[in-house]
């Protein structure tokens, strides 16, 4: 059915869904909406950029009344945050055509103070977990044990995907003169010269034994008509077909280097690198690297079934584009990749 033939609801209970063939999926949003949406203006780092900010900056593009008119739109950091969950009603309505199960979202705090943990009253029903490492880290939002606990009893079931998107980390650093070249590198007036996302996910990854770190916020080479450059893909560690039909991801400016911090073999498979705009001075660059890591996968290993994969939010989100090769992602992911069918 077409979402606009239907009235927009809230504040509702959800509902579980029975199992069947298709996948259930459901998406995390790591943050506290509270938290996040009181940062002070007046704080130059480590917040979201208030709605008039982004219009400021992308003008005209939000010049029509439906954004613009403060009786119609918020104009503060909250409305910054509606925009991501606008921009995720595509993903949502994909997955839930392909598998034929609404796709709810949850929120660690939502706009009311209402605390969802990740517990059973999240994962029962879900097949397919996205955890959105969306949530400043001077917000404070960590994994309890009992969640923590609950999560690896949801990766025993090999039924189960867990796929975690910690978001980047910009200038993490005391030296301001590193965090203004980290700056001019991803170009992107919104992002202020610190901005760390993540310790929720890093949390989570911590507790399952991740051996994964978000680090940098690099800006993605693109092609001669401005799109990002291809993927480099390493199929030979591919097994399950994640990236079958897959070129590229979306384009963001500021995207995270998702660094194995293991030596272990076959721990970590690093299925794709994403290649740098090197025009653009940057620590990382300056180490040497041409790429960064832009999707990882765990196959199942011992007591753990599932799959645990690691890949940016942006990937979900229209905010920042999706094509054909996006969506292909989108289907190995919520469905079964080649190698698993």
């Amino acid at each position: 059915m077409d979402p606009s033939a239907t009235a927009r609801t809230y504040n509702q209970r959800h509902r579980p869904r029975p199992a069947t063939p298709g996948r259930r999926v459901s998406i995390y949003v790591a943050w506290s909406y509270p938290a996040e949406a009181a940062r002070d203006p007046a704080g130059l780092d480590n917040r979201y950029s208030t709605m008039t900010e982004v219009r400021r900056v992308a003008w005209p593009a939000y010049e029509d009344p439906r954004w613009s008119d403060p009786a119609r739109y918020l104009q503060g950091v909250a409305g910054s945050l509606e925009l991501f969950f606008l921009a995720w009603e595509p993903f949502q309505q994909y997955a839930a055509e392909v598998t034929g199960h609404p796709v709810p979202v949850y929120q660690r705090v939502d706009q009311a103070g209402v605390t969802a943990p990740l517990d059973e009253r999240v994962l029962a029903d879900t097949d397919v977990l996205l955890v959105f490492g969306l949530d400043h880290m001077v917000t404070g939002q960590e994994a309890t044990d009992a969640e923590i606990g609950a999560l690896r009893q949801f990766l025993t079931r090999p039924e189960a995907r867990l796929v975690l998107g910690p978001h980047h980390d910009v200038g993490a650093t005391d030296d301001l003169a590193r965090r203004d070249v980290e700056h001019h590198h991803h170009a992107d007036p919104l992002v202020p010269r610190q901005q760390r996302f993540g310790r929720y996910t890093r949390s989570v990854m911590a507790g399952l034994g991740v051996p994964v770190e978000n680090r940098w916020g690099l800006r993605p080479a693109a092609r001669d008509d401005g799109g990002i450059a291809p993927l480099a893909v390493d199929a030979d560690l591919d097994e399950p077909g994640w990236l079958d039909g897959v070129t590229g991801f979306n384009f963001h400016q500021h995207l995270p280097h998702y660094a194995v911090t293991t030596t272990e073999p076959g721990d970590v498979r690093v299925l794709a690198r994403q290649p740098i705009d090197t025009s653009r001075p940057h620590p990382f660059i300056e180490a040497g690297n041409s790429h960064f890591n832009a999707l990882l996968w765990m196959p199942p290993r011992g007591e753990r079934a599932a799959d645990v994969l690691v890949a940016d939010s942006t990937i979900f989100s229209t905010l920042f584009g999706v094509d054909d090769s996006v969506r292909r992602f989108w289907h190995n992911l919520v469905t079964d990749p080649p190698g698993r069918r």
